[in-house]
């Protein structure tokens, strides 16, 4: 693997938008509606990622980037929702950037990467989800990058084009946390990742190739792909037991098309019972414990260094972000139902995030 700073740079030039750790890699539209069937409802997405492996063995761990200098004050980086230009692999990406106003960036900050579903955009989990008052609330900044045409590489099958081009989306998300904390005083300890679907496999993937996270939060979505030894990481997931796309008790969505044809989806992970018993075992956790109100059934677990392993699940939520903006015409388009009511998924998310932090001197 090249030097992420060989990889990777900003663009000289970025414009403000009209609207107001360290890197462990394992590396195991024409027919756009056709994908946009496969993989979502426009208010959250679905997707997929490409699995990574090399022979690096489990202690041989890339240092975080960026690390060995100081973060930059954030004193170029506007107030406000603006649009910025990475170029990893030779690729110009690009990301939103939501900086409160009321952030103070004299000390370090919380990061949270959103990523979106397979069809959305940065833009569109922009104003989709409530990250942005959320992070007015909680004091954080929130980075909304693109996947290549609207899709996440996650695994060897899925999803879409980003599979079909080799598209490394783990090392444009690891440039992306470099680059912002080149640019302002991301505090490692905070820095987090969440996602819906397709964004939640690419997560995973993260989670399972990176160890630059202190936790990651997902919604309806499942680990494609192997994930052989991860770094210890908290874990918050939160699915509609009505999802037919990543179905509750795993295997195959009603989306996929065994990772073949011009946009591969190959969408066949565990039963989240497992995925969770999974993440259970990595992060040394007693056995969780379970509580039900109403619809939603919330499992948790406490685990070694203050970590955390839990599970949300509403009865009556399908394939949706629970207390996301409801998109009448997508929902209608694709055979979606509404987002549920029964949840903010945002502040779940947000909370879990603000309450796990790296622990100290790992």
């Amino acid at each position: 693997m090249m030097p992420l700073t060989s990889r990777r740079r900003e663009a000289t030039t970025s414009r403000p938008a009209g609207a107001p750790g360290g890197a462990r890699r394992l590396r195991t539209p024409s027919l756009l509606a056709g994908f946009l069937a496969v993989l979502v409802g426009l208010t959250g997405v679905a997707g997929c990622t490409a699995d990574r492996r090399d022979d690096r063995r489990d202690g041989d761990r890339a240092p975080a980037p960026n690390t060995s200098t100081a973060p930059g004050s954030g004193s170029d980086v506007p107030a406000g929702s603006s649009e910025h230009t990475l170029t990893v692999d030779g690729r110009d990406r690009t990301y939103r950037l939501y900086r409160p106003a009321s952030l103070d960036l004299a000390e370090p900050v919380p990061l949270v990467v959103m990523l979106h579903g397979a069809a959305g955009t940065g833009e569109q989990a922009e104003e989709a989800y409530g990250w942005t008052e959320e992070a007015d609330r909680g004091g954080f900044v929130v980075a909304f990058p693109d996947g290549v045409k609207r899709a996440w590489a996650a695994s060897e099958h899925c999803c879409g084009q980003p599979v079909r081009q080799g598209v490394d989306d783990v090392a444009f998300v690891e440039a992306l946390v470099g680059a912002l904390r080149d640019r302002m005083p991301v505090d490692p300890a905070r820095t987090f990742v969440t996602g819906i679907s397709n964004g939640g496999l690419l997560a995973y993937r993260l989670a399972c190739d990176t160890d630059l996270f202190a936790a990651i939060g997902v919604v309806a979505t499942t680990l494609a792909g192997e994930c052989a030894s991860p770094a210890p990481v908290s874990v918050l997931h939160i699915h509609g037991l009505r999802d037919e796309t990543m179905p509750y008790r795993g295997g195959p969505g009603k989306r996929d098309n065994d990772g073949t044809g011009r946009n591969p989806v190959k969408i066949d992970g565990p039963p989240l019972t497992e995925l969770m018993a999974k993440w259970r075992a990595v992060d040394d956790c007693a056995a969780p414990t379970e509580r039900a109100d109403g619809p939603v059934t919330r499992s948790t677990s406490s685990c070694a260094q203050g970590r955390a392993v839990d599970l949300i699940t509403i009865a009556d939520a399908g394939h949706q972000w629970p207390g996301g903006k409801p998109n009448p015409r997508a929902e209608q388009l694709l055979g979606l139902e509404p987002p549920s009511t029964a949840l903010d998924a945002t502040a779940e998310i947000w909370k879990f995030f603000d309450a796990h932090p790296r622990p100290a001197g790992s």
